[in-house]
């Protein structure tokens, strides 16, 4: 899809419990987390119509919302049909899926202990670097200025809106440069993630990637690990400095959006690393591919789905 306006796309949201037209897919614009942030949320995929890894994502988003104070309403089984509901009624295949929870517009305060809390899923086709054929290209990296922040300033292990700020300022940066994307330290200047995505290096046939102690922990690379590991191959979450990474054989990164990404290049202030796209990391990506498409079929969503009616409200 090439569309790139969110707010005007053809289609349905889920908001709530009830499928909606898109772009009627609305909250109001004094709602608690538009203001004090606090919205949590989940990258997740399907592979033809099969959604990937989707319980761990499910509980991970309840588990972000515990953390920024509050409890999701629906259940992870009731989330899970809905977005095999959402998957249907747009006819997508393989998706990038987004649930999104936030607190509504009963106050504006910066306590709001009684506000609704609201869920809502989209989809949409958004195709991977594999699926475009640029999932071996490498990218560029540059060093970011902002860090992430230690985890007794900050809910880190929570997937929230706020904690994106300054991967989004980072980012920015990053792109203005002519970079992809920026890689960002922690407060004892190790290394942390980039501005989305965990990172790894591959150092004499081990995986290492760093400890997420002021980052969110991804599920996608747990899952690259475990690929690893049947390719005999060990992996660890240590503390990494910046000589560990600069020594290493291979980078990547890895999670939800972009699967695993080699990466080539990363600038500092005084110096610019290079690696190549190595041959166990075009391994992985194989592996990996190979990985989502185990065990799923074209009509993998439930049967009443098939001769389901989506019932929306009249523009």
């Amino acid at each position: 899809m090439t569309h790139t306006d969110f707010g005007t796309r053809d289609g349905f949201i889920w908001i709530d419990g009830t499928l909606v037209p898109w772009e009627k897919a609305e909250c109001h614009i004094l709602n608690h987390s538009l203001h004090m942030s606090g919205a949590v949320f989940e990258g997740m995929r399907a592979y033809n119509s099969h959604v990937f890894l989707g319980q761990a994502h499910l509980e991970r988003l309840g588990k972000s919302a515990e953390l920024v104070d509050y409890n999701l309403p629906w259940t992870v089984t009731e989330l899970t049909r809905a977005i095999e509901a959402v998957i249907w009624a747009n006819g997508l295949d393989d998706c990038y899926i987004r649930p999104v929870a936030w607190r509504g517009s009963q106050s504006v305060s910066v306590a709001a202990p009684n506000a609704h809390i609201h869920v809502a899923i989209a989809a949409w086709d958004w195709p991977t670097p594999a699926k475009l054929g640029t999932a071996t290209t490498g990218i560029r990296l540059v060093l970011a200025d902002w860090r992430r922040p230690a985890p007794n300033t900050a809910p880190t292990a929570s997937k929230c809106s706020g904690m994106y700020m300054i991967g989004t300022l980072a980012r920015h940066m990053a792109q203005n440069g002519g970079f992809d994307d920026a890689l960002m330290l922690d407060s004892y200047d190790n290394i942390a993630e980039t501005t989305a995505t965990n990172i790894v290096l591959i150092k004499d046939n081990r995986l290492i990637s760093p400890l997420p102690t002021c980052f969110l922990d991804s599920i996608t690379k747990h899952h690259v690990f475990a690929l690893a590991q049947d390719m005999k191959l060990t992996s660890s979450q240590q503390t990494v400095t910046l000589d560990m990474l600069a020594d290493a054989d291979e980078v990547f990164v890895v999670g939800t959006s972009v699967e695993i990404l080699p990466v080539t290049e990363l600038a500092t202030r005084n110096h610019v690393y290079h690696w190549p796209v190595g041959a166990l990391t075009k391994r992985l990506i194989a592996a990996f591919a190979k990985s989502v498409r185990a065990n799923t079929n074209r009509n993998t969503l439930p049967a009443e789905h098939n001769n389901a009616k989506v019932d929306a409200p009249s523009p």
